[in-house]
């Protein structure tokens, strides 16, 4: 981490928990880069759901990286981690020393147009590490990203540019619920990392 930059840092939630929001980690030139890789290179597959019995998936597509071959459950649905990739390798690596944490997995999500979205959610499955960092990495179009409050409602937006970083941690999965909202405006398409920890 560089140390005589912790004033770019700001975390964006005024209680309950830390989003620390570290601005562009990459230039316009490496995010291009690692777009084209991971848009390239990734085995993405459109996102499974069950709800309320009924299996549906979804146009945004999804990928599962890990260490090791861990699982990693959803909305009713269970996913097999691959291997990593070079490209990946080497953007875990980025962002532990920009975030100073360690992860060993990542689900990447690729949003074709503005008009794919998330809605309200908390990251909060048992197989992740209590309290731990999820450690979010925009590629692509600039996004709203918003985050409510779970007792108090009150909002809190943020737009992540490609080539920046968001790191949740703390008690912000406790506290706080997170969207990516749909937009008629944007017409390109986002590929998001978010680095976690699986404990066994």
């Amino acid at each position: 981490m560089d140390l005589f930059n912790q004033d770019r840092i700001r975390n964006i939630l005024p209680y309950d928990g830390v989003a620390d929001y570290h601005g562009t980690i990459l230039s316009v030139e490496r995010s291009r880069y690692y777009y084209e890789q991971l848009l390239e290179n990734i085995l993405w597959k459109p996102d499974e759901a069950v709800i309320f019995g009924k299996h549906i998936q979804t146009k945004r597509k999804v990928a599962w990286y890990a260490d090791d071959n861990f699982e990693y459950t959803y909305s009713n649905s269970t996913k097999q981690a691959l291997p990593w990739t070079d490209a990946l390798i080497a953007l875990k690596k980025i962002v532990e020393q920009e975030s100073n944490q360690q992860y060993n997995s990542c689900l990447l999500n690729l949003y074709h147009s503005g008009e794919e979205g998330m809605a309200w959610h908390s990251d909060s499955e048992k197989m992740l590490k209590k309290n731990g960092a999820i450690a979010s990495l925009t590629l692509g179009a600039a996004r709203k990203f918003s985050f409510k409050h779970k007792e108090r409602k009150q909002k809190v937006d943020i737009l992540l540019e490609s080539g920046s970083l968001l790191v949740m941690k703390g008690s912000t999965q406790t506290h706080w619920l997170h969207r990516l909202p749909p937009t008629k405006k944007v017409q390109t398409p986002r590929i998001n990392l978010t680095f976690r920890t699986i404990v066994r």
